[in-house]
């Protein structure tokens, strides 16, 4: 695999990624059962994208002294398209984990421990797929058409679907599979994914709720990384800012678990950015765009679809004083 990362890339960002997951699993940890407000879910999430920012501005700075200045700008470019590019798609994420705790009642105090789990395994997750994808492009170029192919068809799907309500969760196919196999209690037994009554062993609905959690990453995971090899297929680059991307996922859940309703506009703008990746990656050998285009493309069309939500937001407040 063709890659920028050398020992000190790949060692320095395994360090920053050890000492960011620290503080956000020991520092947050132990306010125990207590959720995080939106003040503090705030500056966390400002933090989270300063530290992505530093490590840019770290990686421009090597390569610019290693490579020169064209393959730093170049390889810099594409990890912040990367990185707003996954920033963007995990906001959907983070909606179905909204709409899976609606659903299974889970109180805010109980989904912090949930979400932890849910963020290291969509690491693992996620770092797993990256190279396997990335092996996959290297032995296999045209696989790029099916990215293209598929998340046109999935910009598409996306932009026609209907808002899910949280009331359908339960008829889910792989819900009624997972009640009807694994034995568990009615109701919550605190933070616990495992209890015993009796001498025997249940598994609570909080277990339940991370098994739909770990699913729904999978889901998106399957979409966001196609996404990214539109824009670079080094291994390094798409690793990076993929993680980044969802090591702050835990404070943006809290910083927009109040507010979700008032992005409605917000997966038409998705829809969008995966219609344009799609396209991107099918006519790659027309016409190639640059990456800087590209960045300026979704950041265009994110930018557009929070103002055409402010927009629809405000003419929606003004009804309801009406």
């Amino acid at each position: 695999m063709n890659t920028v990362g050398t020992p000190l890339l790949w060692g320095s960002f395994a360090v920053v990624v050890i000492i960011m997951l620290a503080i956000d699993l020991l520092l947050q940890g132990r306010r125990g059962s207590h959720t995080m407000s939106l003040k503090q879910a705030a500056i966390w999430s400002l933090v989270w994208v300063s530290v992505s920012l530093l490590f840019s501005a770290a990686f421009w700075w090597y390569l610019n002294g290693t490579l020169g200045r064209e393959a730093a700008d170049t390889q810099t470019l594409a990890f912040l398209t990367g990185y707003v590019l996954e920033k963007a798609l995990a906001v959907d994420n983070v909606f179905v984990w909204l709409m899976l705790f609606s659903y299974f009642a889970i109180p805010a105090a109980l989904q912090r421990r949930v979400l932890i789990y849910g963020v290291l395994g969509a690491i693992v997750l996620r770092t797993i797929m990256i190279f396997a994808g990335s092996w996959l492009v290297t032995q296999f170029s045209w696989i790029l058409y099916i990215f293209g192919a598929f998340l046109l068809f999935t910009g598409i799907k996306m932009a026609m679907a209907k808002d899910d309500d949280a009331s359908a969760v339960g008829d889910k196919p792989v819900v009624r599979w997972l009640r009807s196999h694994l034995r568990m209690t009615d109701n919550l037994e605190g933070e616990k994914f495992f209890t015993r009554k009796n001498g025997v062993l249940f598994a609570t609905p909080l277990l339940l709720v991370l098994i739909m959690v770990e699913l729904s990453d999978v889901i998106f995971a399957v979409d966001s990384i196609p996404a990214i090899f539109a824009v670079t297929t080094d291994p390094f680059i798409v690793l990076t800012s993929n993680l980044f991307a969802i090591l702050g996922l835990r404070a943006m859940y809290f910083l927009l678990a109040n507010v979700a309703e008032r992005f409605s506009m917000l997966k038409y703008g998705l829809a969008i950015v995966l219609v344009f990746i799609g396209v991107k990656m099918l006519i790659v050998d027309f016409w190639h765009i640059p990456v800087s285009i590209s960045l300026s493309v979704v950041g265009g069309i994110l930018a557009l679809t929070l103002l055409i939500n402010a927009w629809v937001n405000h003419k929606n407040d003004l009804k309801k004083r009406q």
